[in-house]
């Protein structure tokens, strides 16, 4: 049985909240406004479910009247193959609405700041970053998401000791967070003669991209410096120091980008970092006394957990957290990673509704 009373109060609230966002005052307070505007547009989704499911009720009450029709026949039949349609309705709207019910993420709908980082394995685990950023590229592109590159640090084989890189489209952040964490990779690397197979691991960590009213940082606790960048072996030495390393001294956070011409650029994309990391610390803070009261299955905050490991001599991939395998790693390295995500976000919702 759906809780009718709490939606009825939903609603309630809803309407409250309307004449709230309409006082001219509030303008002026934007971080409200924006947490305001948030609820208002989950109530709204909310209501008008409920109130569709009310009236999918409403025609099968009356339908239900004319089924019972003793003097035409023919009308109680076909109200009794409408009521089957109607019923049907009934419990998709009831689906939908007990997912509507649970509480959202603010964050989910943000773009995400996507950092790669080699591991153990030395340039074996720097291929695999290479790997792993090519593959949420072309996962980028299937939900045609835009791909903006932040920061990199070549390796001599191709590969990265470290890539980030933004992705900007609906629900970026919502769907890429459960990437956090290890991931494994076992295979003949390129610069073995032998056959052997190695084990490298790569860490990924998925941050919301942070607007200003998110976070706010004061300029005295920042220490900027510029320098001149460089690419790999002494190549694309600038002539003007465009690199900026942004020190945030309270956290002791450090953000550097070199991918622009521009110090100006460079900075911007700085500053969207260390936005994003200092609004993950926080999430991280938060979930961790979560994790204390209840065992997580599927966490977005533990950095440090393999999540998945990827076999190449198997063609398999395991994610551990769910224990789902696929044995078509060349599909998934290609971005049909889909399935893994999708499930992933159900197992994570389903832990919040029986919290």
């Amino acid at each position: 049985m759906l809780p009718r009373e709490k939606l009825e109060g939903l609603c309630g609230e809803l309407a409250e909240l309307q004449e709230t966002i309409s006082d001219p005052a509030l303008v002026g307070d934007a971080r409200r406004y924006k947490a305001l505007m948030r609820r208002f547009r989950e109530l709204s989704g909310i209501c008008s479910e409920w109130k569709r499911y009310q009236d999918f009720e409403l025609q099968q009450l009356q339908t239900e009247q004319l089924a019972r029709n003793d003097d035409d026949a023919e009308l109680a039949s076909l109200a009794r193959e409408e009521l089957e349609h109607l019923k049907a309705r009934l419990d998709e709207s009831e689906l939908k609405l007990r997912d509507l019910l649970i509480p959202s993420d603010p964050n989910d709908g943000k773009n995400a700041i996507i950092e790669i980082r080699a591991g153990t394995g030395g340039e074996e685990a720097a291929l695999f970053v290479a790997d792993l950023y090519r593959m949420y590229s072309y996962y980028a592109e299937q939900k045609g998401w835009k791909h903006t590159l932040l920061d990199h640090n070549e390796t001599g084989l191709g590969g990265f000791k470290e890539i980030i890189f933004m992705l900007n489209g609906e629900e970026a952040y919502g769907l890429m967070r459960f990437e956090s964490g290890v991931h494994r990779v076992q295979r003949i690397p390129v610069t073995e003669s032998g056959g052997r197979i190695h084990t490298s691991a790569v860490s990924v960590a998925v941050l919301p991209e942070a607007e200003d009213i998110d976070i706010d940082i004061a300029e005295s606790d920042l220490r900027i410096d510029v320098y001149r960048s460089s690419g790999h072996g002494g190549q694309s030495v600038n002539t003007t120091d465009s690199a900026v390393r942004i020190t945030h001294l309270p956290t002791g956070i450090v953000v550097t980008c070199q991918d622009e011409k521009s110090q100006l650029k460079n900075k911007v994309k700085a500053m969207k970092v260390l936005r994003a990391r200092l609004l993950d610390a926080e999430i991280s803070k938060q979930e961790q006394e979560i994790a204390q009261s209840r065992k997580a299955q599927v966490s977005t905050g533990d950095r440090s957990a393999k999540i998945r490991t990827y076999n190449f001599p198997q063609s398999r991939v395991t994610d551990h957290r769910i224990n789902l395998t696929s044995y078509n790693l060349d599909g998934f390295l290609a971005g049909n990673i889909e399935e893994f995500i999708q499930a992933l976000r159900i197992a994570w919702r389903n832990e919040k509704v029986n919290a």
